[in-house]
């Protein structure tokens, strides 16, 4: 009964009024009066706090306030990340391409078998095999227009060389004869023959058949004096079994100018002549499609 009285006069103090007044400490003239009460001064700070905590909650979120803050996450270095992550993994692929290219070379030189290109993993491969095509009667009549319009259009580059509306193939290039002679072996894919054997006589001046830079001037055992020479358009020539090399890596060859004297070095060899190699996109082609060696 005495601890329910008592609650009862602690409620009752809460809503006690009280009267708040200032005076002028001079002339103790009464310039402002509030009437309060215990529950009205709590009721004024919390609905402070709540405002106060709300006003900052909304200048943090949406103002630039919060790049101020340590450790407060940055929208626009989140983009940053991004934008580097993306770049790595540009840079990390690339590289990769790069290596392979660079293994490529070599195998071409020892004639060993070419890496397959690089496939992300990321990628899904594609399937071809059941998507159908059907040329319709009107588009074959306006290819069949087109390619006679441009049968015989002739385009030049800078150079003066002619070449096709297709600058990327390799038939843009104008080839120079590497050396005379007859093909006593052709180019097979199946028997990973990646070039021809032409026959000549000794110490016949073998020569670049485009402008380039000598990538690769070394003995092997099997090929003997190896030359390779890179060239624009992805494309390199390789020159295998010659007796002297004329030219060491780093150096520029002019297509014409002599870069090796055929021979009959290395293991794999039954006489003098020259085994010629074309490799255009880390892929080798048949030299006599391009080039006439008779």
């Amino acid at each position: 009964m005495a601890k329910a009285k008592k609650d009862k006069r602690w409620y009752y103090k809460l809503r006690s009024k009280y009267r708040l007044v200032i005076f002028n400490d001079q002339t103790f003239e009464e310039r402002v009066s509030f009437r309060l009460t215990r529950l009205n001064v709590f009721t004024i700070f919390f609905s402070l706090g709540v405002i106060f905590i709300t006003i900052t909650f909304f200048l943090i979120a949406y103002t630039p306030i919060k790049e101020y803050i340590p450790g407060y996450p940055d929208g626009s270095q989140k983009k940053q990340l991004y934008a580097l992550n993306l770049l790595a993994d540009s840079l990390l692929n690339d590289l990769y391409q790069k290596d392979i290219y660079i293994e490529n070379v070599r195998n071409i030189i020892e004639d060993r078998d070419v890496e397959e290109a690089y496939q992300s993993p990321t990628e899904t491969p594609q399937r071809y095999d059941d998507i159908s095509i059907t040329r319709s009667h009107e588009d074959s009549l306006l290819r069949a227009e087109f390619e006679h319009q441009n049968m015989y259009n002739l385009y030049f580059n800078e150079g003066g060389q002619r070449f096709e509306s297709n600058r990327s193939s390799i038939r843009n290039f104008n080839f120079f004869t590497p050396i005379n002679g007859i093909t006593t072996s052709k180019f097979n894919m199946h028997d990973k023959h990646h070039g021809i054997d032409i026959a000549a006589a000794h110490n016949e001046a073998v020569k670049a058949t485009l402008d380039g830079t000598v990538i690769t001037s070394s003995w092997t055992l099997e090929t003997g004096y190896v030359i390779a020479i890179q060239h624009e358009g992805n494309l390199i020539s390789v020159y295998k079994h010659n007796s002297v090399l004329l030219k060491k890596e780093g150096d520029h060859a002019t297509a014409g100018e002599p870069i090796a004297i055929a021979g009959q070095s290395g293991e794999l060899t039954t006489g003098p002549h020259l085994h010629f190699e074309l490799w255009y996109n880390g892929t080798p082609v048949d030299p006599e499609e391009y080039i006439m060696f008779n």
